[in-house]
């Protein structure tokens, strides 16, 4: 998928998503009807075959190929003090990822899923969104299409997950911005806060929701003031996977924070993606719920890196398994109900 070259494109793109195969669903749907089990007994493993069935177009869903994608990127506001990390620390991290020394190595590879980290310009980290905006319209729309065109087609389930010092700060900027509440209703400690740090990034979230109060109305406009890189790379990907058939397994706090200005810009924009897990980080639980969105874990993590999303596969292979491998009522010769 190529990119976005104005806002006006990325602003086009949102307002005309596929819908999805109706008819799919409607096919696992029935299917389940007629397995050897009560209706409805797996519960949410049935409605995760629909789901699948319906953005892959396929009556007999397939998790062939399973995509972790983590996005790096650095900001300007932790020169503030909002993260107890260096900003060094992320290149650092993006080394251990390709070292094959992380987590969400581990964690990807025991869900059967290809892993890639994608750097976006750590050496210049976003501008400080005290001051200015964290990207001007042109490097949001880079970042966005960045994104965009890591989703590959044919891809079965993408998994979208982030890495960044100081984004879990850009993170409830954009919740605040985006559904109000302020700094001290979204702030969390991050990657280990102390209760000044959490005060002081609160109050820094409060003065950047001043300095943009112009713009509060517009979901991308706040996406590139208050967001950075890995997080407009994520909706590009959001939005990629939605136009190219492939289901999405949303990470933690920040990756549905990224997703979140789709979903304001047009309602329904998220059908495509369920959430991998709860994060543990203040706020997370609360976004979820304004967005529509159900976790399929809740283990108290609160990594990112794509680690909730990727832990959550093996539930959707669960699924699927049932549903393609499990015996009809009448191939097994049991008795339906009356």
């Amino acid at each position: 998928m190529t990119g976005f070259a104005t806002l006006a494109d990325l602003r086009a793109a949102i307002e005309t998503l596929p819908d999805g195969d109706a008819a799919s669903e409607a096919a696992v749907r029935a299917r389940q009807d007629q397995l050897t089990k009560p209706p409805g007994s797996l519960g949410r493993l049935e409605d995760l075959a629909a789901w699948l069935a319906r953005w892959q177009g396929r009556a007999m869903p397939r998790l062939d190929r399973v995509e972790v994608l983590v996005f790096a990127g650095n900001h300007g506001v932790v020169a503030r003090g909002v993260s107890p990390y260096p900003a060094a620390v992320t290149a650092q991290m993006v080394a251990n990822f390709a070292a094959g020394g992380a987590a969400i190595n581990q964690i990807a590879r025991a869900a059967g899923a290809t892993l890639r980290v994608i750097p976006l310009d750590l050496d210049t980290p976003t501008a400080d969104f005290c001051e200015a905006p964290a990207m001007d319209a042109g490097a949001f729309l880079a970042a966005v299409s960045a994104g965009a065109d890591a989703v590959a087609a044919g891809t079965d389930l993408l998994c979208l997950g982030e890495m960044g010092i100081g984004n879990t700060t850009a993170a409830a900027a954009l919740a605040a911005a985006l559904f109000g509440g302020g700094g001290a209703r979204w702030a969390g400690r991050g990657t280990g806060l102390d209760d000044a740090g959490l005060a002081r990034k609160a109050a820094v979230i409060d003065a950047a929701l001043a300095r943009h109060a112009g713009l509060l109305g517009d979901a991308l406009a706040v996406a590139a003031a208050l967001g950075g890189r890995e997080l407009a790379a994520i909706l590009g990907a959001v939005l990629a996977a939605r136009r190219l058939g492939v289901p999405v397994l949303l990470d933690g706090f920040v990756s549905t924070a990224a997703a979140a200005p789709l979903a304001v810009a047009r309602p329904g924009a998220l059908a495509h993606a369920w959430l991998g897990h709860v994060s543990a980080e203040a706020g997370h639980r609360a976004l979820a719920e304004r967005l529509g969105l159900v976790p399929l874990l809740d283990l108290r993590m609160r990594l990112g890196e794509a680690s909730g999303a990727a832990a959550a596969v093996p539930l959707l292979r669960a699924a699927l398994a049932c549903h393609a491998g499990m015996a009809t009522f009448a191939e097994a010769g049991v008795a339906d109900r009356d």
